[in-house]
């Protein structure tokens, strides 16, 4: 059951990040919205404001912002003519669908915002931990506790800076500056070439002196200014990672096994929570960024399928036909409803849900 929750604490958040950036972009250029709903299917509770229903529905897979004239051959009251989505200039239409998933990139960016401005930084010191025997460090002299200052008169900040630097070595020797005690020496060891797995699991090989991390980290505590700054950078990489695997998905270079769904979403949101509300919201800013990226593809019924029509328009200087978008709409969401079934079989595959219902089943 706690997965449960923790699963509607989590889609919930998300959804109604994503809806309010439609809801606060379409009331800026003027659009009347007639529902700001939670969920799909029979409203369950709600308050209407002026024109707006304000509601959470029954079915708390997604949620939606009903707009005035959203449909172009929806018949409108010639008096809404002036509140209707379709008789927004294109360039209004355009802000107004791509300020959802805009607000999925905002929600992580304020999570991230708050654990810096409160945890500040921790980056992992460049110390030796275990050295490999044998390995390069081993035979260049490298000893357990040796800080490393600086490689090929590179300075190092990082461990993270050391092994990119070691990464890129292409085996030349490398001249390494280290501190060990009260002494500064020098030490020149060649990299090796060794197999390993990248963060996306694939067979790659990097080269590596045979070294682990001492465990010692640097604290930074950090302005708001620099907080700011360090949430951008961190919503940056992940997003760049994100689209990394996207595309070596498309291109098969990862399974597509990897691929999950709301079972999988609800399993790690519960482990999670069970680590601490922490966890939870650093799970949430991941997972909203996941969505905004989602969203953005060119993919008819999802935001950035209607991003490509207004294009098409703002190029051509009018919509395409009724008739081209309702098979792209019913294309799109042919494709979409695929990929929900592929990937709530891998869910299913994935936590052996079968049997687990089948127990369930048993003991009635």
């Amino acid at each position: 059951m706690d997965y449960f929750y923790s699963f509607i604490i989590v889609l919930g958040v998300l959804i109604f990040f994503h809806e309010l950036g439609h809801f606060l972009a379409a009331r800026i250029f003027g659009v009347g919205v007639e529902k700001f709903s939670l969920g799909f299917g029979p409203r369950i509770i709600g308050k209407t404001y002026g024109i707006t229903d304000y509601r959470v529905s029954a079915i708390p897979l997604g949620g939606y912002v009903k707009m005035i004239g959203e449909e172009p051959d929806a018949e409108i009251d010639p008096k809404d003519i002036p509140l209707s989505f379709t008789h927004k200039h294109v360039f209004k239409r355009i802000c107004i669908v791509a300020a959802g998933p805009l607000f999925n990139f905002l929600l992580a960016v304020l999570i991230f915002f708050g654990f810096f401005q409160i945890y500040g930084t921790h980056t992992l010191k460049p110390i030796v931990g275990n050295i490999q025997k044998d390995a390069p460090a081993f035979k260049g002299g490298l000893q357990k506790g040796d800080y490393i200052l600086s490689i090929n008169n590179q300075d190092i900040a990082s461990w993270e800076n050391m092994a990119d630097i070691i990464g890129k070595s292409k085996g030349e020797t490398l001249a390494l500056s280290v501190k060990r005690g009260e002494d500064k020496i020098m030490l020149y060891i060649d990299p090796i070439l060794k197999p390993d797995q990248n963060i996306f699991g694939e067979n790659i090989e990097r080269y590596i002196i045979g070294i682990t991390a001492s465990g010692d980290v640097f604290s930074k505590k950090l302005t708001p200014v620099q907080a700011f700054s360090e949430s951008l950078k961190h919503t940056y990489k992940i997003t760049k990672l994100m689209f990394e695997g996207l595309l070596k998905l498309i291109r098969g270079s990862i399974s597509a096994d990897n691929l999950g769904g709301p079972i999988m979403i609800a399993q790690m949101a519960g482990e999670q929570a069970k680590e601490g509300f922490e966890n939870l919201l650093y799970f949430i800013a991941f997972i909203s960024i996941n969505l905004a990226i989602l969203n953005f593809l060119p993919i008819p019924v999802l935001d950035g399928g209607h991003l490509l029509f207004f294009f098409i328009e703002a190029i051509r200087g009018k919509p395409l036909s009724i008739r081209v978008r309702e098979i792209a709409q019913q294309s799109g969401m042919f494709v979409l409803l695929l990929l929900m079934i592929f990937v709530f079989y891998n869910d299913v595959m994935r936590y052996n849900v079968i049997n687990y219902i089948g127990n369930v089943l048993d003991f009635f």
